[in-house]
């Protein structure tokens, strides 16, 4: 269950202060070390299950495709003990896993300022869908959770419309209706015109788009990953990038030229020194609801 105060927890993201140059540092490998064969998948499966039994906040995990291991990432507020139940929870599996340090918190990327306006926070808007004659945009599930209608500034003067669904945590996405016929809702992110979705996979050339940092663009370097942001708030099935976000990023959309592929969750770092993000994959979304893209 998740607890009442977490309208407290992501309030306090909103406000934090901005983070320190992202460094990894090698915590841990098992004992048959970084090279060697691809460990089995029953070992990586159980290193991770071992890993998220844990519930320790501020750690996130996917297989590294190119060695066949479970990478688990420890944020700095981890502490060392909790870095060392990390390394002998992976430390069962011989082979399967390797712990290492991230600077910065991993966190939700809320923040109270521009775009798309809930009382009390912001977020970007993802991509606008459809089903039958009615519109929505999808965004993300922790930032519709507990906003129960949208708006175009911050002074809340000009009405988008209500959240219609969230699903949050487990998933992080949210649907909000356009409830008012004057707000535009084109098929487009940016200037870009989206054509459908699509599937994300290693290596493959993305660019997000967020109501802080504008358009940032790199590589997927990860999928399935599961994040814990603290509270409660465990999300799976993630797409992980090399791309950098920041607070008011949260919700906004990740593309390959006129596809869509997913929606922000969060992440760690910033855009001044570089970061880790993670998006929520877009099909998931669009079938839950039974919308689709325009």
């Amino acid at each position: 269950m998740i607890s009442t105060s977490r309208t407290a927890i992501r309030r306090s993201r909103a406000i934090a202060s901005s983070l320190s140059l992202l460094v990894v540092t090698a915590l841990a490998v098992s004992d048959a070390g970084a090279a060697g064969a691809a460990p089995s998948a029953a070992s990586v499966s159980g290193a991770a299950s071992a890993v998220g039994a844990l519930g320790i906040a501020g750690t996130s995990w996917t297989v590294d495709e190119r060695t066949g291991r479970l990478r688990v990432l420890a944020d700095s507020t981890v502490t060392d003990a909790e870095a060392a139940q990390l390394r002998r929870a992976a430390g069962q599996f011989a082979g399967a896993a390797v712990v290492e340090r991230v600077e910065g918190r991993l966190r939700t990327l809320l923040s109270g300022g521009d775009a798309v306006y809930a009382s009390g926070w912001r977020c970007s808007a993802g991509v606008n869908v459809q089903s039958g004659s009615t519109y929505y945009f999808i965004t993300a599930g922790h930032c519709t959770e507990g906003a129960s209608t949208w708006y175009t500034s911050s002074a809340r003067s000009t009405t988008i419309g209500p959240t219609a669904a969230t699903s949050f945590p487990g998933n992080d996405f949210g649907l909000v209706r356009y409830a008012n016929s004057a707000v535009p809702h084109p098929g487009t992110i940016g200037s870009v015109e989206i054509t459908g979705a699509t599937t994300a996979y290693i290596g493959q050339s993305v660019c997000r788009r967020g109501s802080t940092t504008g358009v940032r663009c790199g590589r997927v370097t990860g999928l399935n990953a599961t994040v814990n942001y603290g509270g409660g708030e465990v999300v799976s099935g993630l797409i992980q990038t090399n791309i950098c976000a920041e607070p008011g990023d949260s919700g906004g959309p990740l593309h390959a030229g006129d596809k869509v592929i997913g929606i922000l969750s969060g992440g760690s770092g910033d855009c001044t020194v570089g970061g880790t993000t993670y998006y929520q994959p877009i099909q998931e979304a669009l079938s839950t609801y039974g919308v689709t893209v325009y």
